[in-house]
C-alpha cells in the first residue's frame, strides 16, 4: 500500500496583478474629475429634452454595467468553481487507485507509484481543454494521449514551473500563468518512500473562459442596442411629456399688451397640465385686469370729456360783471362737478370689481338683510314700497356690496317710474340659489334693449327722455353679483313694468375664500 495522500491548496499566482487594476481605475477616475468642470458649462446650456435623456442614458448605462459585471463575476466564479471540482474529483480517483493498489484491468497489484501513475493516466477521459503530465523523479516520464488538443508539455515555462514544484509532498490546485497562457494547475503526488510519481493536470482557462466572453460580447451588443432604443424612447417620451412646457413657453412669450387672448392647451390630469391650467387662469386675471385698465381709460376720457367741456364753455363765456350769470354758471358748475364726481366713483367701483379682495363674504342674516335693505329704500323715493317676501336662514355674502346692488335696482325702479306706483323688494331661497329682487312698474324694457342695457353707458331711448344718468348703474350690479358667481335675471315688458332679480348660489367662491380665510388665520 502507498503512503496516504496530503492535500492543501496555494493561491492563485494572478492575485497580485488582478489587484492592481482597482487602484488604476481609482486613478483614472480622480484624474478625470478634473475634466467635468470643462464639460459644465456646456451641459448647463442644454435643453432640459436633452438633460433628461443624459439622464436617463446615464442610468441605464449604470445599470446595464452593473448587471454586465454582476453577470460576469457570477459566471467566472461559477466557471472556476467547476474547475476546481473537476480537478477535485481528479484527486479523489488517484487517491482510491492509490489506496486499493490493484490494476482495474488487470486485476494485478499495483507495485510502484510509478505504475499506479501510469494505470491512472491511461484510463483518464480528458474534457475540452485539459492535459496532463506524469512526472517521475522530477522528470517527464509520461504525457497525454494522442488527440487531446491540450498540450503542456509544449509549454516550456510551464514544464519548468510544474517541475520545480513535483518535490512537494502534498497535492495543491493552483494557477500558473505563462507567456502562453493562463492555466489551472493540480498536483497529486504518489510516493512510497523510494520513488515519488506526480500527476499534473492542467486547464487551460482562457479557453474555459472563451464561452463566457463570447457571452458578454452578445451582452454588450445588446446593451448597445437597448441604449440605442432607450434613447429613442426617450426622445419620443420626453417630447411628449414636456409639450405642456414649450406651448407655456411660446404661450407667454406670444402675450403682450396687444394681444392676451393666448391659452396653453390643457392636457391630461397630471402636474404639468396643473401648471398648464394655473397659468391660464393667471393669464385670464391678467387679461380682465389689462380690460380693465382700458375701459376705465375710455371711459373717463369719454364721459368726462363733455363735462368739463360745458363747464369751460360756461367760464369762458361768463360775464363777470353781472351777478346772475355769474351765479348761474357757478350752479351749472357745481352740478356738472357733481355729476362728474359721480360718475369717477361709479368708474372706480367698476375698476375695482376686478380686484380680487372686491367682495368680502361672510354668513350673513337674509331676513335681517331684505329688511334693512327694504328700509333703505323706502327712503329713495315716493312709492308705495311692499315687501315681498322674506327668505329665512343664512347666506355666504359680502353684506355690503349687496346692499349695494339692490339699493341700486331700487333706485332704477324710482327712476324709470311714477309717484305712488308699486315697488316690491323680497328674497327667496329657490333650490340652490338665492333670489333678491326688485320689482316696479315703470316704463319697461323692450326685449330687443334687455341685452344691451348691461353694457356700460348704454341707455335706451325711453330711458334717455325719462331720467338723466350714466348707464352704469347695472354694470356695477352686474359687476358685484359676478364678484358672488351669480347672475342678474332681466324681466321686463314695456309699459307694465320690470323684475330684476339678483341670483346668487348658496355655495359660491366667496364660502370657499372664507373657509380658506379661516383657516389661514
Amino acid at each position: 500500500m502507498h503512503a496516504p495522500f496530503a492535500d492543501g491548496r496555494r493561491g492563485h499566482t494572478g492575485g497580485a496583478e488582478h489587484g492592481r487594476e482597482p487602484n488604476e481605475e481609482r486613478e483614472q477616475g480622480r484624474g478625470g474629475h478634473n475634466g467635468r468642470v470643462k464639460v459644465t458649462a456646456p451641459f448647463s446650456r442644454a435643453t432640459i429634452r436633452t438633460r433628461i435623456i443624459w439622464t436617463i442614458i446615464l442610468v441605464a448605462s449604470v445599470a446595464l454595467a452593473t448587471s454586465g459585471a454582476a453577470v460576469w463575476m457570477l459566471d467566472l466564479r461559477s466557471t472556476h468553481a467547476d474547475i476546481d471540482d473537476r480537478l477535485v474529483l481528479t484527486r479523489q480517483e488517484l487517491r482510491r487507485l492509490a489506496d486499493d493498489g490493484i490494476d482495474p484491468t488487470s486485476g494485478e497489484p499495483l507495485t510502484d507509484p510509478a505504475q499506479t501513475l501510469r494505470v491512472y493516466m491511461e484510463r483518464s477521459v480528458l474534457g475540452s481543454g485539459e492535459g496532463q503530465l506524469g512526472i517521475v523523479d522530477g522528470a517527464v516520464q509520461w504525457v497525454s494521449a494522442e488527440g487531446v488538443r491540450l498540450r503542456p508539455e509544449d509549454d516550456p515555462e510551464l514544464v519548468d514551473r510544474l517541475l520545480a514544484g513535483a518535490d512537494a509532498d502534498v497535492s495543491s490546485i493552483f494557477t500558473i500563468e505563462t507567456a502562453d497562457g493562463r492555466y489551472q494547475v493540480l498536483t497529486v503526488p504518489v510516493t512510497d518512500g523510494n520513488t515519488t510519481a506526480v500527476l499534473a493536470r492542467v486547464v487551460d482557462l482562457n479557453a474555459a473562459e472563451a464561452g463566457l466572453w463570447r457571452t458578454m460580447r452578445m451582452y454588450a451588443s445588446a446593451a448597445a442596442v437597448t441604449m440605442m432604443l432607450v434613447a429613442a424612447l426617450a426622445w419620443l417620451g420626453i417630447g411628449r411629456l414636456l409639450r405642456p412646457i414649450w406651448e407655456l413657453r411660446n404661450a407667454t412669450e406670444s402675450i403682450d399688451e396687444r394681444d392676451l387672448t393666448t391659452r396653453v392647451r390643457v392636457r391630461g390630469h397630471d402636474d404639468l397640465s396643473a401648471l398648464a391650467a394655473a397659468v391660464n387662469r393667471m393669464l385670464d386675471r391678467v387679461q380682465r385686469a389689462v380690460e380693465a385698465q382700458r375701459e376705465l381709460l375710455d371711459d373717463v376720457g369719454h364721459e368726462l370729456r363733455t363735462p368739463i367741456t360745458v363747464v369751460r364753455g360756461h367760464l369762458e363765456l361768463i360775464d363777470p360783471d353781472d351777478p346772475d350769470d355769474v351765479r348761474q354758471t357757478s350752479e351749472l358748475a357745481l352740478d356738472e362737478l357733481d355729476r362728474m364726481g359721480t360718475l369717477i366713483d361709479d368708474l372706480l367701483d367698476l375698476a375695482r370689481s376686478t380686484q380680487s379682495d372686491f367682495v368680502t363674504p361672510e354668513p350673513t342674516d337674509i331676513e335681517a338683510l331684505t329688511l334693512q335693505v327694504f328700509d333703505k329704500a323706502c327712503a329713495l323715493g315716493d312709492r308705495d314700497w311692499q315687501l315681498g317676501g322674506c327668505a329665512s336662514g343664512t347666506a355666504v355674502l359680502d353684506p355690503a356690496r349687496i346692499t349695494q346692488a339692490w339699493l341700486q335696482l331700487a333706485a332704477n325702479a324710482v327712476k324709470y317710474s311714477e309717484e305712488d306706483s308699486r315697488v316690491a323688494i323680497g328674497s327667496e331661497i329657490n333650490g340652490s340659489e338665492l333670489f333678491l329682487w326688485v320689482e316696479d312698474e315703470g316704463i319697461g324694457i323692450a326685449p330687443e334693449d334687455v341685452e344691451r342695457i348691461r353694457l356700460r353707458f348704454a341707455r335706451t331711448a325711453e330711458a334717455t327722455r325719462h331720467a338723466s344718468g350714466a348707464g352704469l348703474g347695472l354694470s356695477i350690479v352686474e359687476s358685484i353679483v359676478d364678484a358672488h358667481d351669480g347672475r342678474l335675471a332681466i324681466s321686463s315688458e314695456v309699459g307694465r313694468g320690470s323684475v330684476f332679480t339678483l341670483r346668487i348660489p348658496l355655495t359660491t367662491v366667496g364660502e370657499t375664500r372664507s373657509a380658506q380665510q379661516k383657516e389661514s388665520d
